[in-house]
């Protein structure tokens, strides 16, 4: 055991999470869950639920809870194993609300004003601009900060959010020594960001208006299929990718090169010749045989919630473990009395 941490610390670390809110898409898939599977090999991951930042909307208590076992479940059937990573729901490590506290203190007005998306999250709903929602990227700072992680798996939309936990980071470390290891994005090149199959200039997402555009997880083969066959194309008849002139297509190509894990180039090459309609179905396919495997294996993970839990208490005692000697570390830079 003692050679396994040795080992692990060596390696770099990787924090990452997911808001258990509504159902789980194939963007989800590729653009988090599927890298996060294939990074725990390499390194040292930690990997939470994160139902803190859920509450920033309205949410019922027992939607939340249900949802956050889910997600925990989601984990393990789509390949993150929690004997190596550690996996645990954000609420369960109080060091995170209380580091969250005191890196409000170093975080500008300005700064958090800038933030896109809470200007975007205010106005889809003006009846709950509350303080979390504010300080929402403080909160993600704090996440990345209590497991020292040198990597942060983002989409490109999260870039600016970790911009300023750079900035938090870079400035406590001048002021009070250095405390917080500066992270790195890592961005996919391919499949960063999928888009809704009926418009393919808007991001595929949990609460899309026209559920017709969204594949989630859950969704059956045929239904999976279905969707794919009345996805907008473009004009022309090449199989190409050209995010400018064929967004509709090459929206397609990434979710395909994605599922089959191959380049966007092999795949191009594989439907030299096919028509629009055969691309789609194939897609379909491709995607269905996937997802009825994580199907398979969530229906066996989510009928044992002793092991369910019993996951959730480990991560949490090992992400405690390590995010509690990062607190410790900060209050005393910061004065508290120990």
């Amino acid at each position: 055991m003692l050679e396994q941490n040795q080992n692990q610390e060596k390696k770099q670390r990787v924090f990452s999470g997911l808001k258990p809110t509504g159902g789980l898409t194939i963007g989800n898939y590729i653009g988090a869950l599927k890298n996060m599977a294939a990074m725990q090999s390499k390194y040292d991951c930690f990997y939470s639920v994160v139902d803190m930042h859920s509450i920033t909307v309205d949410i019922l208590p027992s939607e939340l809870r249900k949802n956050s076992l889910n997600m925990l479940a989601f984990f393990i059937s789509c390949g993150i194993d929690p004997t190596k990573s550690t996996i645990f729901i954000q609420s369960h490590v109080s060091a995170h609300a209380e580091l969250a506290w005191i890196l409000n203190c170093f975080c500008m007005m300005g700064e958090a004003k800038r933030m896109i998306q809470f200007k975007e999250k205010s106005a889809q709903d003006k009846q709950n601009v509350n303080v979390g929602l504010f300080s929402y990227p403080v909160l993600q700072a704090a996440d990345i900060f209590l497991y020292n992680s040198d990597l942060v798996p983002i989409g490109k939309d999260q870039k600016q959010h970790l911009e300023l936990a750079k900035t938090l980071a870079e400035r406590f470390n001048q002021k009070f020594s250095p405390t917080f290891v500066v992270p790195k994005a890592v961005i996919a090149k391919e499949g960063a960001k999928v888009f809704s199959l009926l418009d393919p200039g808007a991001k595929m997402g949990k609460t899309d208006q026209n559920p017709q555009g969204v594949v989630f997880l859950f969704d059956d083969k045929d239904t999976v299929i279905k969707k794919f066959k009345r996805a907008v194309t473009d004009s022309g008849s090449e199989v190409v990718f050209d995010q400018i002139n064929k967004a509709g297509i090459s929206n397609l190509l990434t979710i395909y090169s994605a599922f089959v894990g191959r380049s966007i180039k092999e795949c191009e090459g594989e439907f030299v010749g096919a028509s629009y309609a055969q691309f789609k179905e194939r897609v379909g396919e491709a995607v269905a045989e996937v997802l009825i495997k994580i199907q398979g294996e969530y229906a066996r993970v989510i009928a044992d919630k002793g092991y369910l839990e019993g996951v959730a208490r480990d991560g949490a005692e090992r992400a405690g473990f390590v995010a509690n000697r990062v607190l410790d570390k900060v209050k005393r830079k910061v004065g508290f009395l120990q």
